[in-house]
């Protein structure tokens, strides 16, 4: 199986040995993104709602880099560091996608010093 591993200009620098994002089998998978700024490295924000949308900016960077959009996305996974915070979080990210939505996955999670990480997977055209 090919698989093209990239980083995607403007997206914050990874945090370990992994890529932004990696084609492979007719999909894009992303690396799990935090709410962190790339013009600084650093979170922004203290509350749920304006990580996410953070988060999901940085998201729709990595997408861009193969012309996608958050439309082309078929599967979100979610961690968030305290489930007491998915309506915030859900109406958020709401902003961000239409109908049909993507399936998602929604945990609670221990994370270092941020609300929330996102990673999806989103389908590429077909020829």
């Amino acid at each position: 199986m090919p698989k093209t591993g990239f980083y995607a200009e403007g997206a914050p620098t990874p945090a370990g040995p992994y890529s932004h994002g990696v084609v492979a089998n007719g999909f894009l998978y992303t690396a799990g993104f935090g709410p962190q700024d790339a013009a600084n490295d650093h979170a922004v924000a203290d509350n749920v709602g304006e990580q996410t949308r953070q988060v999901l900016r940085n998201i729709q960077m990595v997408l861009a880099e193969h012309d996608l959009t958050m439309a082309d996305v078929v599967k979100s996974t979610v961690h968030l560091q305290d489930l007491a915070d998915f309506a915030e979080f859900n109406a958020a990210y709401e902003e961000f996608f239409t109908a049909p939505f993507p399936v998602r996955t929604t945990v609670g999670s221990q994370l270092a010093n941020i609300l929330v990480e996102i990673d999806v997977v989103a389908a590429l055209p077909q020829d």
